[in-house]
């Protein structure tokens, strides 16, 4: 079972969920990921980790005041506060100071030149997911944005992250740490930017049967690609993410 340690700079290291109710959250992805939890304390606003063989793999938490329900996908920093200083200097806009997460690590939220929102995670004791690439853990993370070019631009430029080739007949790039493939940037005339997450599932059928039966949307039906057979989710409380089982 891929079990990390570390993550590059740059790498999707975390993910979050923000739930209207997060108890209501939390038996939605029991159901669908066998995830089980563990609940903060107070002065964390009861922050949740999900947990697949005791390792966390993702967290919950109660919608913040005025921000939508949504994933959040976290890259990983090695210094939050010149991460923080970057973002500006390259055209994003942070959305809140560097936040010290009681010695977990420290955090911020920001928005890209594009309009797409992500979160920086330096860790401290929490290094981010623990598991990885296995089913019910994030398995890819991709930003679709009306302006992939001035995305990866920023990207680039504030993590160092390299950009792949794009795609003979879609605009399509992954970006790359160390020369190895970690997320992916594309272009999506006239949308919302999303940093979308994807979780790895043995079945992607059977699991957007599960998601379907426990009030989830289903907002694109399985499909093959040519990485996968993928599938797209609206929780019952508006969140959307993807699922993917390996071809």
């Amino acid at each position: 079972m891929p079990e990390a340690s570390a993550y590059a700079r740059g790498v999707p290291c975390w993910i979050d969920v923000s739930c209207t109710d997060i108890n209501a959250g939390k038996e939605f992805y029991a159901a669908l990921f066998g995830w089980e939890y563990f609940v903060g304390p107070a002065e964390t606003g009861h922050y949740t980790q999900a947990l697949i063989d005791g390792k966390s793999v993702a967290g919950l938490m109660s919608q913040p005041p005025d921000q939508p329900v949504a994933w959040t996908t976290y890259l990983k920093a090695d210094d939050a506060d010149l991460t923080h200083k970057a973002v500006v200097e390259h055209g994003g806009q942070p959305m809140t100071e560097v936040i010290d997460v009681m010695g977990e690590g420290r955090m911020i939220i920001a928005t890209d030149p594009t309009g797409g929102v992500f979160g920086v995670w330096e860790p401290g004791r929490h290094i981010g997911a623990r598991l990885v690439n296995e089913p019910g853990t994030m398995v890819w993370n991709e930003l679709s944005t009306p302006n992939a070019a001035r995305a990866r631009e920023f990207y680039g430029a504030v993590f160092g992250l390299e950009i792949g080739d794009p795609l003979p007949d879609f605009d399509y790039t992954t970006i790359k740490a160390d020369g190895r493939d970690v997320g992916g940037i594309f272009t999506v005339p006239d949308a919302q930017p999303d940093w979308r997450v994807y979780f790895a599932v043995a079945d992607t059928d059977a699991t957007t049967a599960i998601a379907d039966s426990n009030g989830a949307t289903v907002l694109t039906q399985p499909k093959d690609t040519p990485f996968g057979r993928m599938a797209v989710i609206q929780d019952p409380q508006g969140a959307i993410f993807a699922l993917m089982s390996s071809p």
